[in-house]
């Protein structure tokens, strides 16, 4: 096996869809959404897709890595000449890390799909009755997209087949690892021909994800595309200093009477934390409402499609929710608690500014999220300017460790990449569902013997 992967780099000149040589009921389906350009990771993935290669890709949030691994992959079903069979298991197999982000792959699955009309994918997730799982599962299907841990409790009771699997796709392999599904992993890739295509998506291919790599693909292609906030398209940073929660939800208030905002999503560290915002801002007469982990998934779909419909303003979420929204009407972002890890600032700030559009990242810090701020400065290269709400400015300095002396008081500025039409883009509460949670939403694993 190649340890050393290919390493291509993503170019200034982005191609037109039509210059891939998709099937054409796949062409059809991208011109109906109005797409004609390709992003940097499209350009880059779906040719070396196309070829059959093993694919190591690194891409930001919200730069079309759904679209990269989806349309080649449709391509190859639509150009066989079998169409699936009862029983027989999928021949597509996506796995992502929550429930939301397969909810948004199966939609961009239908999306690029519509005109193929033979056509069958479903959703295997946690926090979901099984019978109309098991009912999907041993129809005739195409595409499966799943999280790990309810997919391998179907596979270990015989209830899936994953032999007839001819591309599989780890869609955000960094965050599957993290919530603890490695061995959930291998055993599902053990299950499926070694003869298939494999395509790794990850925000980092260290540690851990490497050596996973090293084990599921052949001779894999590397394809890195810039995942720092200079990739977000006009996303515009400002840094807030607070006394304290306090301060904290006063200002958060403040920022809420904005009439510039359409539609905002506030990000908090803890469940707790989610469920007291909402209830706080509802009370106070905003349209909002909360997704945390420890959900049931009925509500948590509720919530989204609020959300997609326009009947909340407001979504107060944990970090379940920074990877798998894709809501065009998010012109803010409001960090009230800040992530543990520096990587999920960059997808928490994602969901705004997306496909060519402009939006605002506020981030609400006191004296102890000074370490986390140095953290994600450093992960991004770039300082968040710092500003102050009149009338809401911060006692004394407490973002003094954070800072050299001085600080940074500039106005918040843009990043921006260039711009181009593009296709879109919950550990899942599986077994032990009553146990106890991350703040991420994530049922905590007791290790396999």
């Amino acid at each position: 096996m190649n340890t050393q992967p290919t390493a291509i780099e993503a170019t200034d000149s982005l191609p037109l869809f039509a210059s891939f040589g998709l099937h054409p009921a796949l062409a059809e389906a991208i011109h109906l959404t109005g797409y004609t350009h390709a992003t940097e990771v499209q350009a880059a993935a779906i040719p070396a897709a196309l070829a059959g290669h093993d694919l190591m890709v690194s891409s930001a949030t919200g730069s079309g890595k759904t679209a990269a691994f989806m349309l080649p992959s449709l391509h190859r079903l639509a150009n066989s000449e079998g169409r699936a069979q009862p029983g027989a298991g999928p021949r597509i197999l996506v796995l992502t890390p929550t429930r939301e982000l397969s909810q948004q792959v199966t939609k961009a699955c239908e999306t690029y799909g519509r005109s193929l009309h033979w056509l069958r994918s479903t959703t295997v997730v946690g926090g979901v009755p099984y019978p109309a799982q098991l009912r999907a599962v041993r129809s005739a299907l195409d595409v499966l997209i799943a999280t790990p841990g309810r997919l391998l409790d179907l596979l270990q009771s015989g209830r899936v087949s994953l032999s007839k699997v001819e591309v599989l796709v780890l869609d955000e392999a960094d965050r599957m690892l993290d919530m603890g599904f490695i061995e959930d992993i291998e055993i599902i890739a053990a299950a499926t021909p070694t003869s298939r295509q494999t395509l790794m998506f990850s925000a980092t291919f260290a540690g851990r994800v490497a050596q996973l790599a090293g084990k599921l693909l052949k001779s894999p292609q590397r394809i890195e595309v810039l995942s720092s906030v200079e990739t977000k398209a006009q996303i515009t940073q400002h840094l807030h200093w607070a006394d304290g929660r306090t301060h904290k939800d006063r200002m958060l208030d403040h920022l809420l009477k904005d009439p510039e905002i359409d539609q905002a999503i506030v990000f908090t560290s803890t469940q707790q934390d989610a469920e007291r915002l909402a209830a706080s801002l509802g009370a106070d007469g905003h349209a909002v409402a909360a997704l945390h982990g420890g959900m049931p998934q009925g509500q948590r779909n509720r919530a989204l499609e609020a959300l997609r419909k326009r009947r909340l303003r407001v979504l107060v979420a944990t970090d379940v929710a920074a990877r798998g929204i894709d809501v065009p009407g998010i012109t803010h972002v409001i960090n009230h608690g800040l992530p543990i890890k520096a990587e999920d600032y960059v997808h928490r700030i994602g969901r705004t500014g997306r496909a060519g559009r402009t939006g605002v990242a506020v981030t609400l810090a006191d004296h102890a999220d000074a370490h986390r701020i140095r953290s994600i400065e450093r992960f991004t290269t770039e300082r968040i300017p710092v500003s102050t709400l009149p009338g809401l400015e911060p006692r004394g300095n407490p973002g003094s460790g954070a800072r050299r002396p001085g600080g940074d008081s500039r106005p918040g500025r843009n990043f921006s990449n260039r711009p181009s039409g593009r296709p879109g883009e919950g550990r899942p509460a599986t077994r032990g569902e009553a146990g106890s949670r991350n703040d991420s939403g994530a049922p905590k694993r007791a290790r396999r013997p």
